[in-house]
């Protein structure tokens, strides 16, 4: 395996560990908040992700850049769509007379 790849495997590794950790601290009164936030670098994963597919080096990196793609299409919609709802919720009613 060449060095670069199992350069990329530990970060990836290390990046997940972190990110399982973190999430798991975040009481549930900050989850939506910073689901808005999250789906900021959702929208920059996407960005990456095209560019890796649209590059079409091999049929492996357009396959993944494909699921990639596809995945953080439905993380950033349904981001927006759980934000939304949120706020929602604390938007006023209206007093009919």
């Amino acid at each position: 395996m060449s060095e670069t790849l199992i350069t990329g495997l530990v970060v990836f590794t290390l990046a997940s560990f972190v990110g399982f950790e973190v999430i798991n601290k975040i009481p549930p009164t900050l989850h939506t908040p910073l689901m808005s936030g999250s789906n900021a670098i959702s929208g920059i994963s996407l960005v990456g992700a095209l560019l890796v597919s649209g590059q079409g080096n091999t049929n492996l990196s357009v396959i993944l850049g494909l699921i990639a793609v596809v995945l953080a299409t439905i993380n950033v919609v349904g981001g927006f769509l759980v934000t939304d709802r949120m706020l929602q919720m604390f938007k006023k009613k209206e007093v009919k007379a």
